[in-house]
């Protein structure tokens, strides 16, 4: 059942990833022309690829959208009736000290996984989708045409990346299939089950059902994205004074800021419910706390950009901001923690 609309799946939508690392592969020889000229190409040239790359990652977007929908109405963990009572009670006795209370299994709607969709390998494709979308409405009001070709190569680049090495449609969740493919396997004994439910069943609740997930990461997914459009203005500052691109960079940092504050704001919470009071300790936190520092010292400093030596040094820290997500993003791999990726 599982291995029918996984493949289904990974085989509609090698179609529209194709076409996108097709159309990335043009952005990026586009885009690199364009920064190397003189004279700028048709102003449509880069911004029609880049329509074109929002459009089709949307449309890969919505697939994902389809697969999740999938897992939520065809993989519910059900139980027998004996098994369900005996869970109930293992239920009972753990939420009479807990702070957080797991709910009980009801026999007549047995609990369903309802991701999100920005999990494993798809929190690139949404990460990519946002950049790109807000790529396209820059080069849109942008008229310096060695900036457009920059962010019309990072698009490229970074959904070629994508493709290449985190395609959600290659291999879909498989961290997730691989943590749910012994239940569905039917082989377990009662026992079995039982114990494999009591596994599952926290994740599902305090994780992939969290209703944070659906607020949490993407606000933060957004924000990346302005942040690497603040980096690719902020690195012009450093070649030429104009107060056009820097204003372009300020306008996309003050959107991405707000996200970036309201994400981590969102996640407060959920840490305490999902983790306990260690969430604090977290390397991933503490390097958010960090970024959230130096994006908030560059739009202070953006104040005074027109007073000397102040227009650079605003440059340095949105560049500064960029390596800091870069890192705080790298810190998911390298540094054990709760956010670390397994």
């Amino acid at each position: 059942m599982i291995a029918s609309f996984v493949n289904q799946f990974s085989t509609l939508g090698a179609y529209p990833a194709l076409a996108l690392a097709v159309v990335s592969g043009l952005a990026v020889v586009v885009g690199a022309v364009e920064t190397c000229r003189r004279e700028p190409l048709p102003v449509g040239a880069g911004r029609g690829l880049l329509a074109v790359m929002s459009l089709l990652l949307v449309a890969g977007f919505l697939l994902i959208c389809w697969f999740h929908y999938r897992i939520y109405t065809d993989l519910p963990l059900e139980l027998p009736p004996r098994i369900a009572a005996w869970i109930n009670q293992q239920l009972g006795a753990m939420n009479a000290g807990a702070a957080y209370g797991l709910p009980l299994y009801q026999p007549a709607a047995p609990p369903r996984y309802a991701i999100p969709v920005w999990i494993e390998n798809e929190k690139y494709y949404f990460w990519f989708l946002c950049y790109t979308v807000l790529a396209w409405r820059t080069v849109v009001h942008c008229r310096h045409h060695r900036l457009r070709g920059v962010l019309t190569v990072f698009a490229g680049v970074q959904n070629l990346i994508m493709y290449f090495f985190a395609n959600p449609f290659h291999d879909p969740l498989p961290r997730f299939l691989a943590e749910i493919g012994p239940w569905f396997a039917g082989q377990m004994g009662p026992m079995a089950q039982a114990g494999a439910f009591m596994k599952l069943y926290p994740r599902m609740i305090f994780y992939y059902n969290a209703s944070y997930m659906w607020l949490h990461p993407p606000l933060l997914f957004f924000s990346y994205a302005c942040i690497t459009v603040t980096f690719l203005t902020c690195v012009f500052m450093l070649v030429r004074r104009d107060s056009e691109i820097e204003t372009l960079g300020y306008r996309t940092a003050k959107a991405g800021y707000f996200m970036l504050t309201l994400g981590m704001l969102m996640g407060y919470p959920w840490a305490l419910q999902a983790w306990g009071p260690n969430w604090w300790w977290d390397p991933k936190i503490c390097s958010s706390i960090m970024m959230w520092a130096i994006y908030s010292t560059y739009l202070h400093t953006r104040l005074y950009a027109n007073k000397r030596v102040m227009w650079h040094a605003t440059s340095y820290l949105g560049i500064l901001c960029y390596l800091a997500m870069l890192f705080t993003f790298i810190t998911s791999f390298y540094f054990p923690g709760e956010h670390t990726f397994q």
